[in-house]
């Protein structure tokens, strides 16, 4: 247990808060991950119904 509090000692010693622009390209990267994401499930229901396997609603 000693050891344990040692380390998170350690880690929030050398843990640095992100400057602005690393935070801008964090919000950048992980925004187009999700509307990729949204984009390929959107294909994937799009060819569904083009080809009668799910109903369009």
């Amino acid at each position: 247990m000693r050891k344990f509090l040692s380390n998170c000692k350690r880690v929030l010693r050398i843990a640095r808060k992100p400057d602005r622009s690393e935070y801008l390209q964090v919000a950048k990267i992980t925004g187009i991950g999700i509307m990729l994401i949204g984009f390929i499930g959107f294909l994937i229901m799009l060819v569904g119904v083009f080809f009668g396997a799910t109903p369009a609603t």
